[in-house]
């Protein structure tokens, strides 16, 4: 009997921290991987094949900013890709709603309501607005803040514009 009871204590506490830590991720703030180069040198700026699952970056994604949508130029932001709602991409706000912005496939794109343009730090290796267009706020599931493993990068993800933007 002793031993039925303990079982059935520890799943009731595996049961409550589970719930407050799918709560806590889903609503306030969760740790994601970084994949790939084309936020490098912000994320993976040493990306090598062989060694990847150790160096690879992870990072804090807040979601308090999708209670209005309070973006700001240069945040970082993980987002579900356009094209395959089940992908999700980490690139910087480089434009938001009534921007104008110059790239080489369009004259001039005016970011319309509600939507943002997104481009990664390594232009050569990213998939980005610059290829599908302003992406719906919508689609938006948090901002990165912080970098918190690799032990030697942890710290402040900082907003910034990239260089390659120009003002129109």
């Amino acid at each position: 009997m002793g031993t039925a009871n303990f079982i059935w204590n520890l799943t009731k506490s595996y049961f409550t921290f589970g719930l407050i830590g799918l709560t806590v991720s889903d609503r306030y703030a969760s740790i994601v991987p970084v994949g790939g180069i084309s936020m490098s040198p912000t994320f993976n700026p040493h990306d090598d094949s062989s060694m990847r699952t150790l160096t690879r970056d992870f990072v804090i994604v807040e979601k308090h900013c999708l209670e209005k949508y309070k973006f700001s130029l240069g945040d970082v932001v993980v987002f579900s890709s356009p094209t395959n709602h089940k992908e999700k991409n980490i690139k910087r706000i480089t434009a938001l709603p009534g921007d104008l912005v110059r790239t080489p496939h369009y004259d001039a794109v005016v970011i319309p309501e509600g939507h943002c343009w997104v481009e990664g730090d390594n232009q050569a290796w990213s998939l980005d607005s610059r290829s599908f267009g302003p992406i719906p706020l919508g689609l938006v599931r948090g901002r990165v803040t912080h970098v918190v493993w690799p032990p030697h990068r942890i710290g402040k993800v900082e907003r910034m514009t990239p260089k390659s933007v120009t003002p129109f």
